[in-house]
């Protein structure tokens, strides 16, 4: 198996991991977004709230789908 084959599934691995996380968080999910987007306009990465729930229910699909 190739390194960068290696490099991609830890990456995707622990971005599948994180969105679980936040996902099945004890708090509320408005809470956990504005946290989510609080993170992100620190990074520099700005989103509006629509956009950002679209993204969470998509990540919710695919978890779904795999479980």
């Amino acid at each position: 198996m190739k390194a960068i084959h290696i490099v991609c599934a830890v990456v995707g691995g622990a971005i599948a991991g994180a969105a679980v996380g936040l996902l099945v968080a004890p708090e509320k999910g408005n809470e956990t977004r504005k946290k989510i987007m609080k993170v992100l306009k620190d990074k520099g990465i700005c989103l509006k709230k629509d956009k950002l729930e679209e993204l969470v229910d998509e990540i919710e699909d695919q978890i779904e789908n795999v479980l």
